[in-house]
């Protein structure tokens, strides 16, 4: 067996100023940038059903709980939440204060021989998601503010800033999951997908 050919050679200071380049397209502390959470509401389905409006299940109360004991200790300067209750329950284990947002409620849909389809426009699901995300940004920049919302919003929401077009976003967020996208002069980029971490090891 031969030797791999050996990389291309550069120094360690091209090295950093290329790694430092790659951090601010991506917005990794970049003064100003705001840190958008955007948190999908914890279980309400488990306890099987409960209305049109059902809040938090025994399972969704623990991943609540779960989700607060992560951001225990962390800067949050704003949360706001859909006006679903399952939603609100989530999003008052997370701050004292919670302010509602119709903006984002969940995505109209239709079950269709057991597949699910959207029943308003993704444009239009997108277009609600971004002026509530900007709303958000405006009041708290450079800050770290939660959005407790639904998967199907959140769905179309990050296909967008990803770029992809509708449907071609192979991804669902997990109940109680975290995915944070960072803001700043009018750019947006994806930090993380789906975080699930703060529920390892729990038992349904």
């Amino acid at each position: 067996m031969t030797d791999p050919s050996p990389g291309p050679e550069f120094s360690a200071d091209q090295l950093g100023a290329t790694l430092e380049r790659m951090q601010r397209a991506f917005l990794v502390g970049v003064d100003g940038m705001t840190e958008v959470w955007l948190i999908r509401h914890a279980d309400a389905y488990r306890d099987g059903p409960s209305g049109p409006d059902p809040g938090l299940s025994r399972l969704g109360r623990e991943q609540a709980q779960r989700l607060g004991q992560r951001l225990r200790g962390l800067r949050i300067d704003a949360v706001y939440a859909s006006p679903l209750r399952r939603a609100q329950e989530t999003a008052r284990g997370l701050a004292p204060q919670v302010q509602s947002d119709l903006r984002l409620g969940e995505a109209r849909f239709e079950i269709c021989q057991g597949r699910l389809e959207l029943g308003e426009p993704a444009i239009g699901v997108v277009e609600r998601m971004q002026a509530a995300v900007d709303d958000a940004v405006a009041g708290h920049s450079g800050g770290r503010v939660l959005l407790v919302t639904h998967g199907l919003a959140i769905l179309q929401y990050l296909g967008d800033v990803l770029e992809l077009a509708p449907g071609g976003f192979h991804f669902f967020p997990a109940l109680a999951s975290i995915s944070v996208v960072r803001v700043a002069d009018g750019r947006r980029r994806v930090g993380s997908l789906g975080d699930t971490a703060h529920l390892e090891g729990m038992v349904d």
